[in-house]
């Protein structure tokens, strides 16, 4: 049986050849020794990255979810004048009155 282990911010910091190995695996990636570890620094590096995010104190800030300051970018809804159904269907290849004609999809 498998032995899963529980990963935080700071024992993912230090990921071993193995470890990326296992990730390389589960995500079936074939990886050269290089490719190992530049990953893996890469990795240790964005974990870093994140757990220095995760030290930022939010208490009593908003939440941001709109930076633009807009408010309404959309338009009424409205009535307009619509094409006819002749001139949406004139330029068909091929039409057999008011329909499509189209090949024939199943044999």
């Amino acid at each position: 049986m498998e032995r899963f282990i529980m990963y935080t911010l700071n024992n993912m910091a230090h990921l071993s050849k193995e470890d990326i190995l296992k990730l390389a695996q589960l995500s079936k990636l074939d990886l050269t020794d290089d490719q190992v570890e530049k990953f893996r620094k890469e990795i240790e590096a964005i974990v870093g990255y994140v757990d220095q995010l995760q030290s930022v104190d939010v208490n009593g800030l908003e939440p941001t979810d709109q930076v633009t300051g807009l408010t309404n970018v959309t338009r009424p809804d409205e009535i307009r004048e619509q094409a006819s159904q002749d001139a949406l269907l004139m330029n068909l290849p091929a039409r057999d009155g008011d329909h499509i004609k189209v090949k024939r999809m199943i044999g």
